[in-house]
């Protein structure tokens, strides 16, 4: 930390960045001794973990209570001071995505890209360095510490009743109350109380933190006498004990929570109905909004009314308040319960009870849903019910319009980029609802289409074709061959054909899919355009470049005209449109408007969004087309390592970038690192998917020029000729990837001493690639040039000049006067030709 740092800081009385602190408690007591030890760790430790002490290792010991009275006495010693709700790992993604707009980042389309950004902020050190994250209920240590900044002089505070964060992080253990503490406590709320009744009081309790202050405040809002409270406690607790044995050493707070909840249940039935229905919540924040919205159907007759009438249920959480059976913070105006609370509520309830009272606590989660998961403005509505939706498990709710919510959250979870919590919930409510309503029921065709889709997005190719096959075959049993939602079946079983390397087949798809939606829908129905995308994608791994054009540009513009230009799948059907263009052989356009996409998507999205990943891994090939070498390899280089610390290493679009940077590699002279890269990209790519498929036949290409350059064209020759027979029977002769194979193989034929083998190869691959894209495109002149190459290795030195003097001008005219194939062609070097695959 600087001395400039310390000096603003002591200028002012509280951190620069404060966020999602919770209330501090007015009657906090003792704890002196580990409040001092906290803060000597946080200076010495990078985490710190504030767990139960071993000997007790439950609830109520006032880990949470500890750390908010730590961050308000330290407060100004922090520039950073943000608290995570840290359960499940959504939540967490969240809070950090809610804290990046106050580190001065662009908040990105995806979690994330976001979280990752955030995290990176705060590894650097801008623009912040002396940061606290503190990590609520944070249960795993594996799930969670995937969030923890990689370094940074900041610090993380955990709070958890998991021990195995003795391991992870410096355990600081939190006993409960020494007894002069409890006496402290009871007698702060009621003076009146003797020394010798709070002694009796708190060894009934067993100085647990949270059963005194409990008693405390119910002592204070009645003034029943001691002894009548410790009858009733002992009462409660036999009954405890008769029930059940599953509360372990919680009866005594329990017990004590039993008492306040039956004068409760009498004085106030509705704040004791809500309280029921919270309980089937996440013990996180409740937001009082929820309650705002009136659910499809009745719950219970009080608590309906109180629903009804917004001074009666302001009147109803203010009881809840006063018997600290939850805390509501006025901040960001939500309640909390305590997970005790709620299972003292959940204890006392019949089963009817139960069933009536989780109905009710969906009802009123799905009166809150937008039901609009693609607006990237409901995404924190849909954040904040997630952790409910899934404790209350709906996804076990009869209601109709409860399903819709979890397919909703689904959805949400997809674009806002947590995919393994998407998975979660998609896979869990698909298998309930297939159990359930049948594996024909429209909700779960629907829930597995998106399941479908998360397995894709995530790789898990084969288990994504199985369910898409299934699911198209339900539709055309239950709803025919030309419902909307068979064809939409449809289009998911083309983007599997792809995945295949069956580009042909895919194609067939995806046309018909276009077409019966011009037929029902017109040519400007957001399906149809989503259809004509998912064409032009097919058209381009079908090397019909000429045509995708056509249908980007007139998408492109449809979207631009009904979104606007900066609307996410107009961005994305331009940056399609663009790879047409550059395949094509417009390479300066291109260039520029590569530039342009990657600008304006990590301005709107976020750097680290996979769009823009996508469309940076782009710029590299075009900067590299255009003979900027060198900074094509930066750029390939940081697309590729950004990628694999969000995808991994194993991720198709990492795998994507890795190729494209051993081409870079290999260009700007680094051969060694480029021939060991592309052996374990061809590898991952066969991984991935398969010796045969077009995408692991390019890459052998690409790895087959790495061994020419460096030297060994046997090798390259070998690899070569198996990728072109393999090629040409999945793309065809005249296929760009099939072409740049050609050319490689007839320069191994070259290398190796045979002319005449070389000469025929060239020549084949010069006229099919002329018929195809003219005479200026640069794969055309590319080739010509090996052409002359090779008729001046047969002796036709005059036929060579000729057809080298024409080409080198069409380069000047094609690529300009300064490109380094310029020079190649005028001195009759013989030219690696690569292709890029095309996403799928």
């Amino acid at each position: 930390m600087s001395s400039g740092d310390r000096n603003a800081r002591g200028a002012r009385n509280t951190p620069t960045v404060w966020g999602n602190i919770p209330p501090r408690s007015p009657n906090f007591t003792g704890r002196e001794e580990l409040l001092d030890q906290l803060h000597r760790r946080l200076l010495v430790e990078k985490a710190t973990a504030v767990l139960p002490h071993a000997l007790h290792g439950m609830g109520g010991v006032g880990k949470s209570l500890l750390a908010v009275e730590y961050l308000y006495r330290k407060m100004t010693e922090y520039d950073v001071v943000w608290w995570i709700s840290a359960e499940r790992t959504a939540q967490i993604s969240l809070s950090l995505v809610e804290l990046a707009p106050r580190l001065g980042l662009t908040r990105g389309s995806d979690a994330s890209s976001t979280v990752a950004a955030v995290l990176e902020a705060l590894r650097i050190g801008k623009p912040y360095s002396n940061w606290l994250l503190v990590f609520d209920n944070a249960e795993s240590p594996k799930a969670v510490q995937q969030f923890f900044p990689p370094g940074g002089h900041g610090n993380i505070l955990i709070t958890s009743r998991n021990p195995q964060w003795a391991s992870a992080a410096k355990p600081l253990e939190v006993d409960v109350f020494r007894r002069e503490e409890s006496k402290q406590l009871l007698r702060l709320r009621g003076p009146e109380i003797s020394d010798e009744d709070a002694d009796r009081l708190a060894e009934a309790l067993g100085d647990l933190p949270l059963a005194i202050e409990q008693v405390a405040t119910w002592h204070a809002e009645t003034g029943m006498l001691v002894d009548e409270y410790l009858r009733l406690l002992d009462e409660k607790r036999v009954d405890l004990l008769r029930g059940t044995a599953a509360l372990d050493n919680q009866h005594p707070v329990i017990a004590a929570w039993n008492i306040s909840l039956d004068q409760l249940e009498t004085k106030n039935p509705a704040a004791y109905q809500l309280l029921q229905v919270c309980s089937f919540y996440a013990p996180e924040p409740i937001a009082r909004a929820l309650f705002a919205r009136m659910p499809r159907g009745s719950i219970a007759p009080e608590l309906d009314a109180a629903l009804e009438d917004p001074i009666r249920l302001g009147q109803v959480i203010r009881e809840i308040g006063r018997y600290s059976l939850a805390r509501f913070n006025h901040r960001n105006n939500s309640l909390q319960m305590h997970r005790l609370v709620q299972a003292a509520l959940l204890y006392r309830m019949t089963e009817e009870d139960r069933a009536t009272m989780r109905r009710g606590a969906h009802l009123l989660l799905a009166a809150n849903d937008p039901n609009d998961p693609n607006d990237i403005n409901r995404w924190d509505r849909y954040g904040s019910l997630y952790p409910h939706v899934v404790v209350s498990e709906a996804v076990r709710s009869q209601e109709s319009w409860v399903r819709n919510l979890v397919v909703n959250e689904v959805i949400y979870l997809l674009r806002w980029g947590d995919y393994t919590s998407g998975l979660e919930l998609a896979r869990t409510a698909y298998e309930t609802w297939s159990e359930t309503l049948g594996r024909d029921h429209p909700q779960t065709l629907l829930v597995a289409r998106w399941l479908g889709f998360l397995l894709f997005t995530m790789g898990s190719y084969q288990e994504a074709a199985d369910l898409n096959a299934s699911v198209l075959d339900a539709y055309r049993r239950t709803m025919g061959h030309d419902a909307q939602d068979t064809i939409d079946a449809l289009g998911n079983v083309a983007i599997d054909h792809r995945v295949r390397g069956d580009f042909a087949e895919s194609l067939t798809l995806t046309e018909s899919v276009h077409q019966q939606y011009l037929r029902m829908l017109g040519p400007d129905d957001p399906e149809t355009l989503r259809a004509a995308h998912n064409l032009g994608v097919s058209l381009r791994l079908a090397g019909d470049f000429a045509r995708a054009r056509d249908v980007d540009e007139m998408t492109w513009n449809s979207y631009v005209t009904m979104y606007g230009q900066d609307h996410v799948d107009a961005l994305r059907t331009w940056l399609g449109f663009i790879l047409d263009i550059r395949e094509l052989g417009e390479y300066s356009n291109a260039l520029l408007y590569h530039q342009e996409i990657v600008e304006r998507s990590a301005f709107l999205l976020g750097g680290d969004n996979p769009l823009t990943l996508s469309a940076f891994r782009h710029l590299a090939t075009a900067q590299r087309l255009v003979g900027r070498h060198e900074l094509a390899l930066r750029t390939a280089e940081q697309t590729r390592d950004v990628l694999m610390r969000r995808y991994g290493p194993e991720n198709p679009e990492t795998q994507a970038a890795a190729l494209e940077l051993t081409v870079s590699l290999r260009q700007c002279g680094h051969v060694d690192r480029a021939l060991t890269d592309g052996i374990e990209v061809w590898n991952q790519f066969t991984r991935l998917y398969g010796h045969e498929h077009p995408h692991t036949l390019t890459a052998a290409g690409s790895l087959a020029n790495t061994y020419r350059v460096r030297g060994d064209a046997a090798a390259a020759q070998h690899i070569c000729r198996a990728a072109l027979r393999h090629l040409t029977t999945r793309l065809g002769d005249d296929h760009l990837s099939s072409l740049a194979c050609r050319s490689s193989l007839a320069s191994c034929h070259h290398d190796l001493g045979e002319p005449d083998a070389a000469l025929e190869l060239d020549t084949d691959a010069y006229q099919r690639a002329r018929r195809m894209y003219g005479d200026d495109h640069p794969h055309v002149l590319a080739q010509a040039v090996n052409v002359a190459v090779d008729l001046r290795s047969v002796g036709r030195s005059e036929e060579s000049d000729q057809l080298r003097d024409r080409t080198v001008e069409r380069f000047k005219r094609r690529l300009g006067s300064r490109h380094p194939a310029l020079r190649s062609a005028a001195d009759l070097d013989r030219m690696v030709i690569d292709y890029t695959p095309m996403p799928l």
